[in-house]
């Protein structure tokens, strides 16, 4: 049985792939434990799409699960514009797109596509700003480059002797007070 990827871990495990087995170790117990204000913060303005309240367009699927056998990833997409065949990833706050970030919404279109729905357009919305920006489809070096990535996310070892730290990433992951591998503290305490 295949273990699926979820697709908001994706720009996670470009930040740091021990972040990933830190957050499955971390599971379960209180969020405060480890959540800092830019999650709170993220939280509260994705509870408008959760609750599918963040439009009232009747053309709009808001928060719809989706899944991809072909890439073994699922999870949620926040806005598919049927009659525009777009599809659009909420965000608070933009200060610059990552590449993570964009996996994850190739990844929801990829869900979206082999669930039979298409895809002519991306963008995300900056809810602080109400901005709208496009983000171009995969070309098929892309797509590539992205199957090649969740293959590295399936074989990540956590206790590969190969993995470095970064301590400007530490310092801003919610997870760095409780690593075992840094003894630093992080910018939210």
């Amino acid at each position: 049985m295949i273990e699926y990827i979820q697709i908001s871990t994706l720009n996670d495990f470009i930040f740091c792939p021990y972040s990933i087995y830190l957050h499955n170790v971390y599971t379960g117990t209180d969020e405060m434990i480890y959540h800092a204000a830019p999650q709170t913060q993220g939280r509260i303005a994705h509870q408008s799409i959760d609750n599918k309240t963040a439009s009232t367009r009747s053309d709009d699927i808001l928060a719809l699960p989706v899944y991809s056998e072909e890439y073994g990833i699922m999870g949620k997409i926040d806005i598919y514009r049927k009659n525009e065949k777009r599809l659009i990833e909420r965000k608070f706050q933009l200060k610059h797109i990552f590449q993570g970030q964009i996996y994850q919404l190739w990844a929801q279109m990829f869900c979206l596509q082999e669930m039979g729905y298409e895809v002519k357009s991306l963008a995300f919305y900056e809810t602080s700003t109400n901005r709208t920006i496009p983000i171009s489809l995969p070309t098929d070096t892309d797509i590539e480059r992205f199957k090649s990535f969740i293959t590295q996310y399936r074989t990540f070892d956590p206790d590969s002797p190969s993995f470095c730290i970064n301590i400007n990433k530490c310092q801003h992951c919610i997870y760095c007070n409780l690593c075992d591998k840094t003894q630093i503290d992080n910018v939210y305490t």
